[in-house]
């Protein structure tokens, strides 16, 4: 007979949440990065108000900063000009459904 093969268990994915607050009360000051984030790219975001606004891209440190209604919602890599503009119509696709 054979003998039952025993899986090891996988871990358990952690949530962006439960990062931020192990950072948090791992004495990391996520304020002052969030600060520090939002003070390099109030330059970037003031031209784009200025211009008209709406959501937008920032190109920054090699990172597209996607701005959705006033807010960052993500940075990814900059991988190429095609993907910029990918990055913007996405959720104009999801909102015509």
């Amino acid at each position: 007979m054979k003998r039952p093969v025993l899986s090891v268990p996988k871990a358990p994915q952690v949530s962006d949440h439960a990062l931020v607050r192990f950072l948090q009360r791992s004495g990391m000051d996520v304020e002052v990065i969030r600060s520090a984030l939002e003070d390099s790219l109030a330059t970037a975001h003031g031209a784009a108000q200025a211009i008209g606004g709406g959501d937008h891209l920032i190109l920054a440190s090699d990172m597209i900063f996607v701005v959705r209604g006033g807010v960052v919602t993500t940075a990814i890599p900059d991988a190429d000009i095609a993907s910029r503009a990918r990055i913007l119509t996405q959720r104009d696709r999801t909102q015509r459904r």
